[in-house]
């Protein structure tokens, strides 16, 4: 076990140790904060830190109060989600004028109700449209494995602040990719949940008929605790599910056995640097995975993403686009007002094809159980860089690092990122199940991670 006071211990860790009184909460969350006080400087993943709030919380779960399976366990959240008493930043500078939140939003109460603690906010993409991390008002969130590149978005402080050891447990949302790209690059375990398995309310939208929320951790365990833990309809959130709370924990060690895997080809075998497809192979060799099977229409399908992300977006954002244009970043700006120019016709059109998509996607799921695909097509580029490379050809940074989250995203199937990292930085991959089988999918990444494949690695 490592030293539940030490930036690489794993919040299942804490939680045990907590519970079975060899430490208390206090100490876990003074040692946090106090990492994030040394850390902050370069890292640049908080931008809210609730330090009474956390220690008065520490003190009741040591005088027997908030007993629960993450008891214990500090925790902070992508600034979309409301925290009682603050504006929901959302990454932006407009916000930061409104209301502030009159309660804490469903998973932060979830989480809390389980009896881990809220430290903070994080730095996050204005308004969830990026895939780098970076943010003109707030700066850039900072790969802790290397400080001048990319964590990746639009959760980039939530990928920052596991990764640098900070807290051990973050929530993050995936719109088209935000929870996997900064597992991804920043060498950690992320998992987007089917779409509407876990509540939103609470959340500053992006994309409604897209968005997801889910957690970044260091460990499988940590997901599956952290998963099970915020379960459970809501009728706050309009499409979330009325389903049972499906517990993955109990299952997590069950192995592979029984389990069809297969490789996504065609589309998600091209366009990326060698180290994503490295990656891949290493993963599927692992678990004796020789199949390849083709997810048809992939590239329709992440055009037709786009479409719907910029129509959605744009038309939430048009009274602050008439009212503030001076306030938003240039660059997110710039596409939202894109986006409130194309015709209606095509967000018809795309989401007539999501359907379509999805449904040939689904009856590939009968003959498997889990596909493996790459997170993102390369490592963590540098913070600036705007161009990159692959395949040959010239793309756009940020339009590109979600080349492969889009298209599984669009369909809201589930997905836990597993970390590689064989030399220099690390790189992800997904493994990608059919909907409501998240515990399948955290399945596989326990047994890569038993296996010394997957590996999450704190800077």
């Amino acid at each position: 076990m490592n030293d539940v006071l030490s930036k690489s211990a794993t919040a299942s860790e804490i939680a045990r140790a907590v519970m079975s009184g060899k430490v208390k909460a206090s100490a876990v969350v003074d040692a946090a904060l106090k990492r994030i006080a040394a850390t902050e400087p370069a890292v640049n993943a908080f931008t809210d830190i609730v330090a009474d709030r956390a220690r008065q919380r520490a003190a009741e779960i040591d005088a027997g109060r908030h007993l629960g399976p993450l008891m214990g366990v500090p925790f902070a959240v992508k600034n979309l989600f409301d925290i009682a008493g603050l504006p929901t930043r959302a990454g932006s500078k407009i916000n930061v004028d409104g209301p502030k939140a009159a309660r804490d939003g469903a998973l932060v109460r979830k989480l809390e109700a389980a009896g881990a603690i809220l430290v903070g906010g994080l730095n996050m993409g204005e308004y969830a449209y990026d895939f780098t991390g970076e943010n003109a008002h707030y700066g850039p969130s900072r790969n802790p494995h290397d400080p001048s590149r990319m964590t990746g978005g639009s959760s980039g402080g939530s990928g920052a602040a596991v990764a640098a050891g900070e807290v051990p447990l973050a929530l993050g949302s995936d719109t088209n990719g935000s929870i996997r790209v900064p597992a991804s690059l920043c060498g950690l375990f992320g998992l987007k949940p089917t779409y509407g398995r876990l509540s939103r309310a609470g959340s500053f939208p992006f994309v409604d008929s897209l968005d997801h929320v889910g957690p970044l951790a260091r460990s499988a365990e940590d997901l599956a605790l952290a998963f099970d833990a915020m379960q459970g309809w809501d009728p706050d959130d309009p499409v979330c599910t009325d389903r049972d709370v499906e517990p993955t924990l109990e299952t997590l060690q069950h192995g592979i056995d029984g389990l069809r895997i297969a490789v996504a080809g065609d589309y998600f075998a091209r366009g990326g640097e060698p180290q994503c497809f490295e990656a891949v192979a290493a993963v599927a060799s692992a678990l004796g995975a020789t199949r390849t099977v083709v997810l048809p229409n992939a590239a329709a399908a992440r055009a037709a993403a786009y479409v719907i992300t910029a129509i959605e977006g744009a038309q939430l954002h048009l009274p602050r686009l008439r009212a503030r244009p001076q306030d938003f970043d240039p660059d997110t700006r710039e596409r939202f007002m894109a986006g409130a120019l194309l015709p209606g016709s095509w967000y018809v059109k795309a989401q007539r094809f999501r359907r379509q998509y999805r449904a040939e996607v689904l009856r590939l799921f009968e003959e498997v159980d889990i596909v493996l695909a790459p997170a993102t097509p390369c490592v963590a580029p540098k913070i600036g860089q705007v161009m990159m490379t692959l395949g040959g050809v010239e793309l756009a940074v940020r339009a590109n690092l979600g080349l492969f989250t889009q298209p599984i995203s669009f369909i809201g199937l589930p997905v836990v990122v597993v970390p590689t990292r064989k030399t220099g930085l690390p790189i992800g991959v997904q493994v990608i199940a059919r909907p409501y089988n998240e515990a399948a999918a955290l399945r596989v990444a326990a047994w890569l991670e038993k296996q010394g494949v997957g590996a999450s690695l704190t800077a």
